[in-house]
């Protein structure tokens, strides 16, 4: 009888460990579901009608992928996949140049390679655009976005050499408020690469790509739709002008130097802007110049480097994958981050990205891998797949604030049988990183110049 007695307490006792283990595995695999994003296979690729109505907000720009439905450049006019992901290459190459050159340029090193005279930044010209107004009266162009980039320009007359563009060229003869910037000012002194002619100051600015735009630096009125001016704003009246542009009239840059837009426009606007970028091309966002009241928006400091002023640096130091932290020591981020609106594809220091992308990976080894497409080395074949399971990423930064990132900004999908990771790897730790404009997909991005610090807010477009 004993023995029957303890042989059913060992059966109690084992039959609870196999119900605890039961249960332990079930809450580990809710703790796991809520570590994965489980996606509708189809909604990876963007439609090819614009899902989005074009809103005439009065303090927002609507913003439209360049080459999506939504776009005003003709749909007959496509970038394709591998040709957007050189561009971007180029883009973060002369960057990086530019960061290393401002380094060494500030402790008295001699340089190794040199830049063409610029004025602003020169890196690309971005993916989005919006729609702003020039001169009186006033006349409507479709241009880049990009907060990478200071001066702003548009293509004029009279040209001598020019890409075709959607709109007519803007004839600085039929605005009543246009005027030339004389070389003597500082105005004129203070750009980057400038010369002069006939006692007007014209303007030169070389991109990554090998894109240029030289002209008159000039003033006029800016009309930010639908009715807001900027009376004697400063940009580049484009002469001669070439590259890889697509059909757009020009760029307006956002960077923190003093011809940029909002450092024009801080004194009626005050010196904040913020966006949010679309989850795909066949939707749209918005640009919105001044304050922001969302609330639930979370924000990190924005760093100053005094080499490269014009950037917006962030202070990276950790990756979630999964939800879990990796183990990468924040040393590896010592080169510093930026958020950049023109760079596609987000940049992580060698270091970093090794252990991100294994663990990516590993997680995703539930589907057959493919080639790689351009940079992106680590991409799947789901067109058997109705629905997928991807991991969360969250970047870390070092007041503890973390930016989960948007399941549209995880994969670039060239085609169901080549879905890619939409991060890549800096050749080494030193370069610094770029937090790009993919896994800025469907956030308010709130750049608060005033009080340096920049902010994150999910659900931005809704």
């Amino acid at each position: 009888m004993a023995l029957n007695i303890s042989l059913l307490h060992c059966c109690i006792l084992v039959l609870g460990c196999l119900l605890y283990s039961h249960s332990s595995q079930a809450l580990e695999e809710r703790s796991r579901d809520n570590a994965w994003h489980v996606v509708d296979i189809m909604s990876l690729l963007p439609s090819s009608v614009c899902s989005s109505p074009i809103e005439k907000d009065f303090n927002r720009l609507t913003i439209t992928h360049r080459n999506g439905p939504c776009s005003p450049q003709p749909t007959n006019y496509k970038t394709t996949d591998v040709q957007i992901l050189t561009h971007d290459q180029d883009r973060v190459d002369t960057i990086h140049h530019h960061v290393t050159s401002a380094k060494k340029d500030s402790i008295g090193e001699s340089l190794s390679v040199s830049l063409p005279a610029q004025s602003g930044l020169p890196y690309g010209t971005g993916n989005y655009v919006v729609k702003i107004g020039m001169g009186t009266p006033r006349k409507d162009f479709t241009i880049v976005f990009d907060t990478g980039s200071d001066l702003s320009w548009i293509q004029c007359k009279p040209c001598k050499t020019c890409y075709n563009q959607t709109d007519p060229l803007f004839d600085p003869n039929l605005s009543s408020t246009f005027s030339s910037v004389p070389c003597s000012s500082m105005d004129c002194t203070q750009l980057d690469g400038s010369s002069c002619s006939s006692g007007q100051c014209q303007y030169e600015v070389t991109y990554g790509d090998n894109s240029q735009t030289d002209g008159l630096f000039a003033r006029d009125t800016l009309t930010l739709p639908p009715a807001n001016t900027l009376p004697n704003f400063m940009f580049g009246c484009g002469t001669s002008n070439a590259g890889i542009f697509g059909k757009i009239d020009g760029l307006i840059g956002l960077g923190r130097d003093r011809v940029s837009l909002i450092s024009q426009a801080s004194s009626k606007y005050g010196a904040m802007f913020s966006y949010c970028l679309p989850s795909s091309s066949s939707y749209t966002g918005y640009l919105s110049i001044g304050k922001n009241t969302m609330s639930n928006a979370a924000f990190t400091p924005m760093v100053q480097e005094t080499d490269t002023p014009s950037f917006y640096y962030i202070n990276l130091t950790g990756l979630k994958v999964g939800g879990q932290l990796l183990n990468i020591p924040a040393t590896v981020f010592y080169a510093g981050t930026i958020i950049d609106s023109g760079t596609v594809i987000t940049r992580l220091p060698h270091t970093a990205y090794v252990q991100f992308r294994d663990r990516f990976r590993q997680l995703m080894k539930r589907y057959p891998s493919a080639p790689s497409l351009s940079i992106l080395d680590t991409c799947y074949d789901l067109t058997k797949y109705q629905t997928v399971k991807i991991p969360t990423v969250s970047f870390v930064f070092s007041d503890g604030t973390t930016l989960d990132v948007n399941v549209n900004g995880l994969l670039y999908a060239s085609q169901l049988s080549q879905v890619c990771l939409a991060f890549a790897g800096n050749s080494r730790d030193s370069s610094i990183g770029i937090i790009g404009n993919t896994q800025q997909k469907t956030l308010l991005v709130i750049y608060d110049i005033a009080n340096q610090k920049i902010g994150f807010g999910s659900g931005g477009c809704n």
